[in-house]
């Protein structure tokens, strides 16, 4: 846990989502499979909160996103969400769109690494959501789709129009943001949308088995990697490799590039410490 608190404490309990933590990797479980796990403006604002807590725990190491049931995330919901929205005027409208994309950035600012595990339709606000998320493993019978322009809204949403075209390419995310077309979860992987798609009964093993796999790893090299990765998109070379250069500088005086030659030279695997 971090030693500089403000005086708020963790949140114990969310009220809007599933939530568990074991054995340093935290499970985020969309909880509303009766409308695919549609998002409300309540959850939009926990998962805000949640992942800008969950760096500063310090029992969390990796992050696992998923839905219950057919579905990942149907995006908002028409009725709780879309309905009021008509209601609202200007200023209103713009605290709420600037609420989701608050959630997205949390995700990306989170320097934790966070898995999407795509059950179902990932949709809408759901798919920005798989978007934000550094790895995203689809079972096969999973599919995305950037439904904005099919509600008269702009395909670029709460930062899809920044992160798609850094995934696929300009021209695949004009497609799939311009047109809003279902993307079957062998498409996402051919056109680099999807880190792997594994068999419906096999998503969750998968899951937890590249979670493990982060939470038991070099969690400090695995967070450093992610914040440069993303800030680095806008920065001109000269510019990445200075900062590179003494993000590496500062790592080789870590706990874990001593131990990894401590334990080259004595022929064990290291004991990471994240630190």
């Amino acid at each position: 846990m971090t030693p500089f608190r403000a005086s708020p404490p963790f949140t114990q309990e969310w009220q809007h989502f599933d939530f568990r933590i074991d054995d340093g990797v935290a499970y985020v479980t969309l909880n509303r499979p009766e409308k695919l796990n549609p998002l409300t403006f309540e959850s939009y604002a926990d998962l805000r909160d949640l992942f800008a807590e969950l760096p500063l725990r310090g029992d969390v190491k990796a992050v696992v996103v998923t839905g219950q049931g057919r579905g990942f995330c149907s995006g908002g919901d028409v009725e709780e969400i879309i309905g009021a929205l008509q209601r609202m005027e200007a200023a209103e409208l713009l605290e709420f769109t600037r609420m989701t994309g608050q959630m997205i950035k949390a995700v990306r600012d989170c320097p934790l690494p966070v898995i999407a595990a795509v059950n179902g339709i990932a949709a809408g606000a759901g798919s920005v959501l798989a978007l934000a998320s550094d790895f995203r493993l689809l079972a096969r019978s999973a599919s995305f789709a950037f439904l904005f322009t099919r509600v008269g809204l702009s395909g670029a949403d709460m930062g899809a129009a920044y992160l798609l075209p850094r995934i696929v390419g300009l021209g695949r995310a004009t497609e799939l943001l311009t047109l809003g077309d279902k993307v079957s979860a062998e498409r996402a992987l051919a056109i680099g949308l999807a880190t792997d798609v594994v068999e419906d009964d096999e998503l969750t093993d998968r899951a937890e088995t590249l979670a493990r796999r982060l939470a038991t790893g070099p969690a400090l090299a695995f967070a450093t990697t992610k914040t440069l990765i993303s800030r680095e998109l806008d920065m001109d070379l000269a510019s990445a490799i200075e900062l590179e250069a003494s993000t590496q500088a500062l790592l080789m005086l870590t706990h874990d590039h001593r131990e990894f030659y401590r334990a080259w030279t004595e022929k064990r695997p290291p004991a990471w410490e994240g630190h």
